[in-house]
């Protein structure tokens, strides 16, 4: 952060003395922010190194544990430090409606690598919003390792709710996306019914009423990469977490962790660009390399799907499986307008409901 401040100086400076455009050690130059982990680093080996590789760019790549706060402060203040960032697409709306996202164009886009035009090998989600290029299908789903788990396994979203059958902790991500959908749905409520439901303030008092039945059971965290690090320490017997995450503990690191697909929650994380950056002709140029069919074919390193049909033919038959694309059936996609409208109220009751006892 401390460069890209340095930078952001650079080009105040410029400004002040008459210099009208970026100078080459600007454009030269992007922090790009992403989640960290497994999955930061397939980011890594498959977008950033090469794209640096490629064009003698220097990028800063930091983490974050998404949603749209920080965005929103660097934009409100006028001072933007990030330039990139990876963002679910649950967030994609919210920060688009609220002008925290440049308008990326589909125009800058490749073609596939089977010459495919990029619009028709896209799947239609990943170009669905202006201000982010879709890069991954990841789902919510929930974890347990064979060691802690005792002799019940899990197998449904309702058993995550009854710590009667399988005792023990709950690791849940400290924000409602998610688990007041898993709420509902392990109360019985159709997923066709879903979002539905949780509009109303009825169905809204229900998912709250249904995660007090185990509040006294959650152990709360805040970032991915604590998901497995919980199930491998004992911290809890379940996990809530990206796929990618527990796939890359079984298939890297040999744990005996399970994953469970029913009631997963599928959705994309997307590139976008943070308003007001100084570097957005090279931001630009940064999201049309990691675009790029084999770029996102390598994020099926961690068993998150390419957005590009042509990816497809560099992804191993071994990890097909565990792509969320292969366990849809058993799941629902998140709902990100559903979110752009109730994210700050449902955040609002959120944090009130966190610090009752």
């Amino acid at each position: 952060m401390r460069h890209s401040l340095f930078l952001s100086i650079l080009f105040l400076f410029s400004s002040l003395i008459g210099i009208g455009t970026p100078t080459l050690a600007e454009e030269s130059s992007l922090t790009v922010v992403s989640f960290g982990g497994a999955y930061g680093a397939a980011q890594k080996k498959h977008m950033i190194d090469p794209y640096m590789k490629k064009t003698n760019t220097t990028i800063l790549f930091d983490d974050y544990s998404g949603g749209v706060a920080e965005m929103k402060a660097q934009v409100e203040a006028n001072n933007v430090l990030w330039d990139v960032v990876d963002i679910e697409a649950i967030d994609l709306e919210r920060a688009c409606s609220e002008g925290l996202l440049e308008v990326i164009p589909d125009s800058i886009l490749s073609k596939g690598s089977d010459g495919v035009s990029a619009k028709k090998d896209f799947l239609p989600q990943a170009l669905a919003n202006e201000c982010g290029i879709g890069l991954m299908v990841w789902a919510n789903i929930f974890a347990f390792s064979e060691k802690t788990i005792g002799k019940t396994y899990p197998t449904t979203i309702a058993d995550v709710f009854d710590t009667k059958k399988i005792p023990g902790k709950r690791a849940f991500r400290k924000r409602p996306q998610v688990n007041l959908e898993w709420a509902l749905l392990a109360d019985g409520v159709p997923k066709e019914k879903l979002y539905a439901t949780l509009a109303t303030a009825k169905g809204q008092q229900r998912a709250f009423a249904k995660l007090d039945t185990i509040k006294k059971d959650i152990v709360w965290f805040d970032s991915w990469s604590q998901a497995p690090q919980l199930l491998n320490d004992g911290g809890a017997v379940i996990v809530q977490s990206a796929n990618g995450r527990i796939y890359d503990a079984i298939a890297k690191d040999k744990k005996p962790f399970q994953i469970v697909w029913d009631g997963n929650l599928y959705d994309l994380d997307v590139w976008a660009i943070v308003k007001g950056t100084q570097h957005k002709q090279a931001a630009l140029d940064f999201i049309t390399f990691a675009t790029g069919s084999k770029p996102l074919a390598g994020m099926a390193d961690i068993a998150y799907g390419p957005t590009r049909k042509s990816s497809m033919a560099y992804v191993s038959p071994n990890v097909l499986p565990f792509l969320p694309s292969s366990n849809m059936a058993q799941g629902s996609q998140a709902d990100s307008l559903f979110w752009s409208d109730y994210g700050e109220s449902l955040g609002e009751k959120f944090n009130e409901w966190l610090l009752k006892q």
